[in-house]
């Protein structure tokens, strides 16, 4: 059965929360092992973060449980699951409700992101045995897709990248008129709005949530560039443009919030993918990453745009240079539980 037929569909990440789900960082897993305390470290502050909002329970290997307990203390839930990396946006189920408050879950192909990391056997069957040991029922798609790549409105939009979920390197065999309709059905939205590119340097091939996301149906906020000199600034400026020519499944224009990029920064020779969109809603909040020194007055910016955007949520701002040395930030290892009772197929 596909989800669509059943009248399962994705929630948008500000619908109530039953509890978030993390993965806890595998050392081997690194690509800055000697770095693996601090973001040990990083992934504890978040996840004691979001307890004080929703619970939270973290995914650890049995060799890490008493460094995972002693970091992030006694409110954060520990479940034994094995896994090989700690990003659990792109490897953990894509959960989804019905019209009657029913949970289900997508387990969809996961492949570390065209194949860039070995080994990834164990996370992709994350996704399968969280849904098997919370007893909620789940559809196992037939197309690889990690959950960084796509944002939802709720309503029947979807927002993503032609980097990313065309990209070759994911589903090679089918064609993107098929990609589109197979992400349609499993998550049951009518419209997708396409963008071209995400930020530059951004090794998942441009996830969707570093450069745009909803902040309501028919709004969606924007990282932008505007300086000509950097890379950036041409993809940006593109995604305004789509955006602002772009209506949503409702026939709605789009209404644009625009956050300023923070100053670039580097780290052996690479550039980091700084983005305030990777923020994570919690119940009643918002978790949002800051980078601070050069970039205090872009993390002040964000704060106070995202505090007007969302006046009834406290915005906690966390250290996002902890773990973004890794590639991601608060978004991407975090997966969210929608309110609900397991349902049924």
């Amino acid at each position: 059965m596909i989800p669509k037929a059943l009248n399962y569909k994705m929630p948008p990440e500000w619908a109530k929360h039953a509890r978030t789900f993390i993965e806890w960082p595998v050392k081997a897993a690194l690509c800055w092992p000697e770095n693996y305390d601090e973001v040990c470290r990083g992934f504890a502050e978040i996840a004691r973060a979001i307890v004080e909002f929703e619970p939270v329970t973290m995914l650890v290997n049995p060799d890490a449980v008493e460094n995972a307990v002693k970091l992030c203390g006694p409110k954060v839930e520990i479940l034994i699951l094995e896994h090989n990396d700690s990003w659990m946006r792109d490897n953990g189920p894509t959960f989804l409700t019905n019209g009657t408050g029913e949970i289900a879950g997508v387990n969809w192909k996961f492949n570390a992101w065209g194949e860039k990391y070995s080994p990834w056997e164990l996370d992709d069957l994350v996704a399968g045995k969280l849904l098997k040991q919370l007893e909620i029922p789940c559809f196992d798609a037939p197309l690889v897709l990690e959950g960084g790549s796509i944002h939802v409105d709720g309503e029947g939009t979807l927002l993503t990248t032609e980097e990313c979920l065309l990209n070759k390197n994911r589903n090679p065999q089918l064609p993107g008129a098929e990609i589109e309709e197979l992400v349609k059905q499993y998550l049951n939205v009518e419209k997708i709005i396409w963008l071209r590119r995400g930020l530059i340097g951004d090794e998942t091939d441009g996830h969707i949530d570093n450069a745009a996301c909803f902040a309501k149906p028919g709004c969606v906020i924007l990282q932008t560039c505007f300086d000509p000199n950097d890379p950036n600034y041409e993809i940006t400026q593109e995604n305004l443009k789509l955006l602002q020519n772009a209506t949503d499944a409702k026939g709605r224009k789009l209404e644009i919030i625009q956050i300023q990029q923070p100053p670039a920064k580097f780290y052996q020779g690479s550039r980091l993918t700084l983005s305030y969109l990777n923020f994570y809603f919690v119940n009643g909040g918002i978790i949002l990453p800051v980078f601070g020194g050069e970039c205090t007055e872009t993390d002040r910016l964000a704060e106070q745009t995202l505090q007007k955007t969302f006046p009834d949520r406290k915005v906690v701002k966390i250290d996002g240079m902890s773990i973004i040395k890794e590639g991601g930030n608060v978004h991407c290892i975090t997966q969210q539980m929608p309110a609900g009772i397991p349902g049924k197929l």
